[in-house]
């Protein structure tokens, strides 16, 4: 890696700034959290694995046109992207009942769900990321209504295309979370 200027170091990813402008270097490490970050391990290969299921996904969601911020692949560990304002929410999308969820409705786990559900969290993790409702994210400015709109339809649509993937391989795609931001041209 060039001595490039650190913009932000996360549990599992540093981000670099890139070489043209709005664009980032995202290096994935080896770190393995739980727990918030309470947690924590190194697990040797784990970011060179990030990196390529990453950019096999990413890849997969730019052909069809589900937009992303990945660019490019530039090596084991690193990735070109762009450069986006992230939205302070964790986007969570539940197929199957499973973890915080069983806990909180006293569900079974493993039960199928009626339908997809889609939940919010806001990024904080000196709060522990405390779920929110759309009337909270509205209400605080962190999405406007029509971008929670676009949120949750791009939330489904990577649902179906992971959903089919997964099970293609006999995986079964309980949930999962994205991250939003907004691209500036």
């Amino acid at each position: 890696m060039n001595r490039r200027r650190k913009i932000y170091d996360g549990k599992a990813k540093t981000l670099y700034e890139g070489p043209e402008p709005g664009t980032l270097i995202q290096y994935f490490k080896d770190d393995a959290t739980a727990g918030n970050g309470a947690r924590h391990e190194i697990i040797d290969g784990k970011g060179v694995l990030n990196n390529r299921i990453s950019e096999y996904i990413f890849s997969k969601l730019n052909s069809l046109g589900i937009p992303t911020h990945f660019i490019r692949r530039l090596n084991m560990r690193e990735q070109l992207i762009k450069e986006v304002e992230i939205i302070p929410l964790e986007v969570v999308v539940r197929n199957v009942a499973a973890g915080s969820l069983t806990k909180r409705l006293g569900l079974e786990p493993g039960t199928q769900l009626p339908r997809s559900i889609i939940e919010f969290y806001y990024k904080d993790d000196a709060l522990n990321d405390p779920m929110v409702s759309e009337e909270h994210i509205t209400a605080f400015g962190w999405a406007t209504p029509q971008e929670l709109d676009d949120i949750m339809a791009l939330a489904i649509r990577v649902n179906d295309f992971l959903t089919g993937l997964f099970m293609g391989v006999g995986i079964q795609l309980v949930d999962f979370k994205i991250e939003c931001g907004r691209l500036y041209d």
